[in-house]
């Protein structure tokens, strides 16, 4: 799997993604269930360019030119973490990314668990 993760331009000035990586490198949350002989590289991590996410689109492809098949929508978007407020633009981006990057790029909605959330 080759991953793009797209993160919240809010969090971007203090939060440097460790559990981001954590969970790739752990195989945890969103990543528990990739089986352990399918390696895991990361292309790229970006912030959505702010809300409502509309540079979500042009990252998510610049993402998949440089190899990713599965852009990753990093849990500080979806789950708010470690602000305690998901993007209320978060569904919406999905679903342009998804329809603009095609169907052969997998979309996943979360990084990792909240701390103390499994």
């Amino acid at each position: 799997m080759k991953i793009g993760i797209i993160r919240c331009y809010q969090t971007r000035d203090y939060c440097p993604g460790v559990l981001d990586f954590k969970a790739i490198r752990e195989r945890s949350g969103v990543f528990a269930d990739v089986p352990a002989d399918e390696p895991l590289d990361i292309v790229g991590f970006i912030d959505c360019g702010g809300g409502p996410g509309k540079k979500s689109v042009l990252r998510a492809r610049n993402l998949v030119s440089l190899g990713a098949d599965t852009i990753v929508f990093a849990s500080c978007i979806t789950k708010g973490t470690p602000i305690g407020y998901p993007c209320p633009f978060a569904k919406r981006m999905q679903e342009i990314v998804k329809k603009d990057v095609g169907e052969n790029i997998r979309i996943l909605d979360h990084t990792h668990d909240a701390p103390g959330e499994k």
